[in-house]
């Protein structure tokens, strides 16, 4: 009752809505849905992220639901903008807030919803945690919000045959969180990502990361040689900016901080490393010295 009110009380201007949400082609039938590059807040409703959307004659498949209650409803209402098609399908890509806490309002309206059980496993682990630092972010923007977990589960791949697509979902080991996945669409030639690519925004490197497995887990998304990637974070682009922007980003960190532990070099010293080449990314300033001592703490007792 509760979540039927909220949803029923809040409503998304347009130009409140373009000022959040940017809606981008990306090829036919495709689009991605992008969030803001700055932190999670009461005006984003933890949808500073990229969201992937295809509609078929038999409705719409969504790559992540939102970062909230709200955010759901808001992500709908920028999917309103390109489709009446009811969203019938959500996968869950990682374990970010924005990946999985928006799963309630989308079951409430008869989506089911798909994850790795890794991923699964991550967000029961890591609920209250997510929770707790929402409240802090969003205040009443949180209200309605309550974990919700996949309805479909998979432990390395999960095909989905839908709308006479097929969106081939797999789990390739731990990348920005233990169970990210990266959703191939062969038809269309588009890769969505989640979190194993940040483009336009440098990655952030957090406790639930794997960053050796990550990059093994990006070479395995980029097999696919897809022409548009869908990323996590920033604008829909190609191959050769998301392995510049994060690939490469992530092989430097641990050359870098691999050759400072060789070395006899300390956590202290670790954002004094060379990331020069990333600089024209948002939120350099902000995040690459934490990004160096995470790798640190990382790769100290590999």
């Amino acid at each position: 009752m509760i979540r039927a009110l909220v949803a029923a009380a809040l409503f998304v201007p347009t130009a409140a809505l373009a000022d959040v949400l940017e809606v981008q082609p990306v090829a036919q039938d495709v689009w991605a849905i992008v969030g803001p590059l700055e932190q999670r807040s009461s005006e984003n409703l933890a949808n500073n992220a990229t969201f992937g959307l295809v509609v078929t004659p038999e409705g719409a498949v969504l790559m992540d639901p939102g970062g909230s209650w709200q955010g759901a409803e808001m992500l709908h209402a920028a999917i309103r903008t390109v489709t009446d098609q009811p969203v019938k399908y959500v996968i869950d890509t990682g374990g970010q807030d924005h990946r999985w806490l928006g799963n309630g309002y989308w079951q409430a309206q008869g989506a089911t919803v798909i994850a790795s059980a890794d991923a699964v496993e991550d967000h029961r682990a890591r609920a209250d945690d997510h929770m707790i630092a929402l409240s802090q972010f969003l205040g009443k923007g949180l209200d309605g919000t309550e974990p919700a977990y996949a309805d479909v589960t998979f432990e390395t791949d999960y095909t989905l045959e839908f709308g006479g697509l097929t969106f081939e979902i797999m789990h390739r080991g731990a990348a920005h969180t233990p169970g990210d996945s990266f959703v191939w669409l062969d038809e269309r030639d588009v890769m969505f990502t989640g979190d194993i690519v940040y483009v336009d925004r440098i990655l952030g490197n957090g406790p639930a990361r794997d960053t050796d497995s990550w990059i093994a887990v990006f070479e395995a998304m980029a097999a696919f040689d897809p022409a548009h990637i869908v990323p996590g974070h920033g604008h829909a682009t190609d191959l050769a900016k998301a392995t510049r922007d994060t690939y490469d980003y992530l092989v430097n960190l641990r050359t870098q901080i691999g050759a400072l532990i060789e070395n006899g070099g300390d956590i202290m010293e670790a954002p004094a490393i060379d990331q020069s080449n990333w600089t024209y990314l948002e939120q350099f300033d902000s995040l690459a010295g934490r990004n160096a001592q995470a790798t640190f703490e990382e790769m100290e007792w590999e």
